[in-house]
């Protein structure tokens, strides 16, 4: 197994070369062992796929909840990993940077910072709570035994704000702040893709789940993207197949779903961090 300062190495390498780079999502062990077989180059977590692992509806994990995870996935996996620490689980900087130093104790190499609030009723914060929060997170992640790779997620797009403006603002003063990598759910098109990386200087991470699923890994590299996520999406896509083997047990009283089911001698294989024959 490589070091932490091995990963951490390894995962700027990939923020630093040429195109773009997928770094999909898995929510357990198990799914970690799967995409590393597969051949992907580092992985992250998804709070979603935990909550949706853990069965709650209301999509809510707590901070050790999320650490724990974590732990189990970098201790599956040869990869890098970096984890989605929501708003760091608290509203005061100094508060929220403690989430990293405990990612970073889990194993994590890289790790988020959302402007997102958790309150419907407000849920953005305001401007310049939300730079303080990156700037003392960032000075954090990067004081740390091991450099830590902070991405900071401008929220607006996926709470009711539809301003790209304030977006690109927000984007740019946390870079500004220190940030590493720039996030900002709920672009929906190429387009608007690269407006917001012509804008920014430093990689910027694109998640799937609001883009048009035959936009390719090609186009968002052409936009500018450099590390390309699917946050929930295969959680929700692996709910999908359960829930369709059970209606059809349920309804149709059928089995064929069975023909669909991975060979067990693949799963044995890739759980070994082999490929499937």
């Amino acid at each position: 197994m490589r070091s932490q300062t091995e990963k951490a190495s390894a995962f700027r390498a990939l923020h630093e070369r040429a195109g773009a780079f997928v770094i999909p999502n898995p929510w357990d062990a198990g799914t970690a062992r799967l995409l590393e077989a597969l051949g992907f180059e580092a992985l992250a977590t998804t709070s979603l796929g935990l909550a949706n692992m853990l069965g709650r509806a209301d999509s809510k994990v707590s901070r050790g909840e999320v650490v724990a995870n974590c732990r189990a996935i970098v201790e599956a996996s040869d990869l890098p990993v970096n984890i989605d620490l929501e708003n760091c689980f608290a509203h005061e900087p100094e508060a929220a940077a403690d989430a990293i130093r405990l990612a970073a104790e889990a194993g994590a190499v890289g790790g988020s910072i959302e402007d997102f609030t958790g309150d419907p009723e407000a849920p953005i914060y305001d401007f310049d709570l939300a730079v303080e929060r990156v700037r003392i997170a960032a000075k954090v992640a990067h004081a740390l035994p091991v450099r830590f790779m902070l991405t900071a997620r401008a929220e607006n797009l996926l709470h009711g704000r539809n301003d790209m403006g304030d977006t690109i603002r927000r984007l740019q003063a946390y870079e500004a702040a220190g940030a590493d990598v720039l996030y900002a759910p709920g672009l929906r098109n190429v387009a608007e893709v690269r407006k917001v990386v012509g804008a920014l200087k430093r990689p910027f991470n694109v998640v799937t789940g609001w883009l048009d699923p035959d936009i390719t890994v090609a186009q968002l590299a052409d936009a500018g993207a450099k590390r390309i996520s699917v946050g929930g999406a295969l959680s929700r896509l692996a709910f999908a197949a359960v829930v369709g083997a059970g209606r059809a047990m349920r309804e149709q009283g059928s089995f064929a779903w069975m023909r669909e089911m991975m060979p067990f001698a693949d799963v044995r294989r890739m759980l070994r961090g082999s490929p499937a024959a």
